[in-house]
């Protein structure tokens, strides 16, 4: 993707410029438009080709949940808001990033880098790939040792510790793997990499994220906290982690 076309979306005028003045010192996003209409957001989605959404939480008309749920996959979301307990919930729907105002321009263009590395990999997800012949036999399996796995990226296969893993984030069809010291695209899905993961050392605690039991820092209600990340516990997965977290506790 050559650049990333974006709609900006606040109720705040001043918001409005700041954000778009943001877009336009950034070579790989192209500014579309910038409404505070919710509704005609939703409208602009439907005429325009648009990537990327920077959408405000609370507005008048509709909330930016609500502007999510009725868009679904049309365009991906980059939220911001001036409220914190906005951010899981955010998170619940697999946005690109939360970005909490004022917005700082470093900030922002942290959040568009990400965004353009969801973008990048997708692309290279939906590529035409050459279909083998029936007859050609499958290539063999990468041997992974007990304490290492290996997952493709984008242009490499990347070997990873599986002490360093911090948590993963499912995004769609690719995941985001968090270490202690870098964050890696992997064309894997989550449900592969749940798969690949030794269950006693990682647990799956939503739809969209699994964690290291071990890196754990504290659990706070249906929160998790590793670091400065702050992982929601799904409905469906709570028994199970709780249950784990217990059995833990007896062992020690």
């Amino acid at each position: 993707m050559k650049t990333i076309r974006c709609l900006v979306v606040d109720d705040k005028p001043l918001a409005l410029d700041i954000l778009t003045d943001y877009i336009k010192k950034v070579d790989f996003l192209e500014f579309v438009a910038s409404t505070t209409s919710a509704l005609e957001a939703l409208k602009l989605v439907e005429k325009e080709r648009i990537d990327l959404l920077f959408l405000d939480i609370q507005m008048p008309e509709l909330t930016g949940i609500q502007v999510m749920k009725i868009l679904g996959e049309k365009c991906r979301v980059i939220l911001t808001t001036a409220y914190t307990e906005y951010a899981l919930e955010g998170y619940e729907h697999n946005v690109v990033d939360y970005l909490l105002k004022p917005i700082a321009f470093d900030r922002f263009y942290k959040a568009v880098q990400k965004a353009k590395q969801v973008f990048d990999l997708q692309q290279t997800i939906v590529a035409p790939t050459v279909v083998s012949s029936p007859k050609e036999e499958k290539p063999a399996e990468i041997p992974v040792a007990r304490d290492i796995i290996f997952v493709k990226t984008e242009y490499k296969i990347v070997k990873l510790r599986l002490d360093d893993i911090l948590y993963v984030e499912g995004l769609q069809n690719y995941v985001s793997i968090y270490t202690k010291t870098e964050r890696i695209l992997s064309l894997k899905n989550i449900k592969k990499m749940e798969e690949l993961l030794p269950s006693g050392q990682f647990v799956r605690v939503h739809k969209s994220y699994i964690i290291s039991l071990d890196k754990i820092d504290s659990i706070e209600r249906n929160r998790i906290f590793i670091g400065e990340a702050v992982i929601p516990v799904g409905e469906t997965y709570k028994d199970n982690f709780m249950h784990l977290i217990a059995q833990a506790n007896s062992l020690s």
